[in-house]
């Protein structure tokens, strides 16, 4: 047997990990799709602000894209019906992937409290349970393997996390404050301690909800069009959408505004945008020609390279 055969062997029987399992269904996937539909979680509280309705479809497909690129299980303190197994059912590409999400839910402050305190607790039970799974045994076999996951939490899902304490008619307002305030920085706790992402969502933007703001180190706001739900954060923002043929449909202003600069540039014609000391109402700024003439940019930059004068139509 050759030493190539004798690797290749080798690589096959190997165990593999959950998480490279997992992703080698991403990986049927276009490569140009990889970090441009979907923001990666970064370590920390990362909240996310979904315009326009719950955004249930949004949460959940965040979830299991970080865990096809994550080992470990998510641990989800749900309230407000967030975490519908039909919706995860749906979406998820591996129904394997539904087992690593373990999910409590709070009906009232309390219990979402509570809940969001045994995290460590349950955590805890399933380190326990992978360990127990993963330890070497007579006979051990490949789909033993496959079970046994990283030993640690790969990510924390809290939505909706002022429902609970906004809705409780029995907490006077300065104790539901305290109590969401305590809950927030459990989760604040959770991030630091196992270097995992922890993502939150709201149901309002007020004064009450103003401490999730705070504690976040993140911050994705979606929006819903025509095309789908666009994410916008400090690193990422969506810019295409795929269609059927495998292509991408652009609609965002930013990726027109990309295309026709670019275009621009190609024929001839550096555009400028305007700026708010020196405002353009007519157009959209200046552009220079090839011949160094500054010349008015209106808002289609070729149709400017196509009329302006001098250039006899090239």
């Amino acid at each position: 047997m050759s030493e190539d055969a004798l690797t290749n062997q080798l690589a096959v029987n190997q165990p593999t990990r959950g998480a490279d399992r997992d992703r080698s269904l991403a990986d049927h996937m276009e490569p140009a799709t990889d970090e441009m539909l979907l923001p990666r979680l970064g370590d920390g509280i990362t909240l996310l602000d979904i315009e326009g309705g719950r955004g249930v479809p949004i949460l959940q497909s965040l979830v299991l894209d970080h865990l096809l690129l994550h080992d470990g299980p998510a641990f989800w303190v749900d309230a407000d019906g967030h975490a519908t197994t039909t919706i995860l059912a749906q979406i998820a590409p591996s129904q394997r992937m539904l087992n690593r999400i373990h999910v409590a839910r709070g009906f009232t402050a309390y219990q979402h409290y509570s809940a969001v305190c045994d995290i460590p607790t349950v955590v805890n039970q399933a380190i326990q349970a992978s360990t127990a799974k993963s330890c070497p045994t007579a006979g051990r076999t490949a789909d033993r393997d496959e079970e046994a996951w990283s030993h640690t939490p790969a990510l924390i899902v809290a939505p909706a996390i002022d429902a609970q304490y906004c809705a409780d008619d029995t907490l006077e307002e300065t104790h539901a404050q305290t109590l969401h305030a305590r809950t927030l920085a459990r989760l604040v706790a959770y991030a630091e301690g196992y270097d995992i992402p922890v993502l939150v969502t709201r149901n309002e933007r007020t004064d009450f909800t103003e401490p999730v703001t705070t504690v976040a180190d993140h911050h994705l706001e979606c929006e819903q069009t025509q095309m789908g739900p666009r994410l916008v954060g400090k690193d990422f923002e969506t810019l295409v959408y795929p269609v059927g043929d495998g292509a991408y449909y652009q609609t965002t202003f930013a990726y027109w505004r990309q295309l026709l600069a670019a275009r621009a540039t190609q024929v001839g014609v550096e555009p400028t945008m305007p700026t708010p000391s020196s405002p353009t109402p007519e157009g959209v700024g200046t552009g220079i020609t090839t011949d160094g003439k500054t010349v008015a940019a209106a808002a289609d930059p070729l149709l400017d390279a196509w009329t302006a004068s001098g250039t006899e139509g090239r």
